[in-house]
């Protein structure tokens, strides 16, 4: 009877391991492959179009721990523009950005074969930059609030590993410009890939 209670017990525990919902602690780290900005930036559609916040190289992370089905995460970025300023932060270098910061919570849905995962996050968008008077965006926008939904699917390579692909939805609308109260929108989204390690 001992011995069929281990066998149950141990074929139990692999299955429930190699089940990626079920997994006690998930790690995952990821980066960010493209953004793209679909908002208008400034009060002129024909300008934004000529001059607005055109997306080029992208960098940074994202983060997240699960235990169960849950867990929280954190994302950290910055998009250079193809125009090397942002709209509006005349002078610049040409090492201007969009810079976003997340906190993110997420659910692994009970689902076979793959990992799938939802998740709301909310945080902030700045411009990043130095101004030629030295002053930086900061003394020309306000940092603005952002949230997100994403979803990422991810295909198990051995019952512990796992490559997933990643997509995010951004809501940021808040990015002020002081001179004239004028808010930038730069909604989005942003694709990524990553790895994930289940224990």
């Amino acid at each position: 009877m001992k011995k069929i209670i281990l066998t149950v017990f141990a074929a139990s525990s692999l299955l429930l391991y190699s089940t990626p919902s079920f997994a006690l602690v998930s790690l995952s780290v990821g980066i960010p492959m493209s953004q793209t900005i679909s908002g208008n930036t400034g009060d002129d559609a024909s300008y934004d179009m000529a001059y607005g916040n055109a997306p080029d190289k992208t960098g940074g992370y994202f983060l997240g721990v699960g235990f169960l089905s849950f867990g929280i995460g954190i994302d950290s970025y910055t998009t250079k523009f193809k125009t090397g300023s942002c709209n509006g932060c005349w002078g610049t270098a040409n090492d201007g950005g969009l810079k976003t910061n997340m906190t993110n919570v997420f659910y692994l849905l009970p689902v076979p074969v793959v990992n799938l995962i939802i998740g709301l996050g909310t945080g902030t968008q700045e411009y990043d930059c130095k101004t030629s008077d030295g002053k930086g965006c900061s003394a020309y926008y306000d940092k603005g609030s952002a949230s997100q939904w994403y979803t990422s699917i991810g295909m198990p390579i051995i019952p512990f590993f796992d490559i997933h692909l990643s997509y995010r939805s951004i809501t940021g609308k808040n990015i002020k410009f002081k001179r004239d109260g004028v808010k930038d929108d730069n909604s989005g989204s942003v694709t990524g890939i990553g790895l994930a390690f289940n224990f």
